[in-house]
């Protein structure tokens, strides 16, 4: 009896090469890592910052990927703060199953906006989340303010008069 192998996905990889960046969520793309945000968000902004090579390690990552993961975890956090305004964020790492990762070998930084009370039974009753957003409109808004972090800033020293 033969048996066929099973084909393993890693959602992460799937997502880059993805139609559209909409369709998979993708919010913005970097030279080595994109910002996607998460199917099933604990709260409505929910994003991960994930490195476009499939490695599952900060031991794994090159100094660039490192550079731009946090880079992008800034500019998550500064696009979190125009949209929603959060009291605080929680952002974070899990490696390995017991660590609570969802995607065990594809590295990725969580950045979870919070506000105080923001905890619900839904969670814990319902096995569900109540969010305010669809994701396709969080991408939507999230996509413009990534756009725009990405720009250089206009030059804030202004021309002397010598005269």
């Amino acid at each position: 009896m033969t048996g066929t192998a099973k084909t393993v996905t890693c959602v992460f990889c799937d997502a880059q090469t993805s139609a559209t960046d909409q369709a998979s969520l993708i919010v913005y793309r970097g030279t080595t890592c994109f910002v996607i945000l998460n199917l099933y968000p604990y709260n409505s902004g929910h994003l991960m910052v994930v490195p476009n090579r499939h490695i599952g390690s900060l031991v794994e990552a090159s100094s660039e990927e490192l550079t731009e993961l946090i880079e992008l975890t800034r500019r998550g956090e500064a696009a979190l703060t125009e949209a929603y305004t959060p009291q605080g964020m929680n952002m974070g790492i899990n490696l390995g199953k017991p660590a609570g990762a969802g995607v065990l070998d594809h590295l990725h930084m969580h950045i979870v906006p919070r506000w105080t009370g923001d905890t619900n039974f839904m969670t814990v009753v319902g096995e569900t989340r109540v969010l305010p957003e669809e994701l396709p409109v969080v991408a939507a808004k999230l996509m413009t303010i990534f756009e725009k972090l990405a720009s250089p800033p206009p030059s804030i020293i202004a021309k002397r008069d010598t005269t």
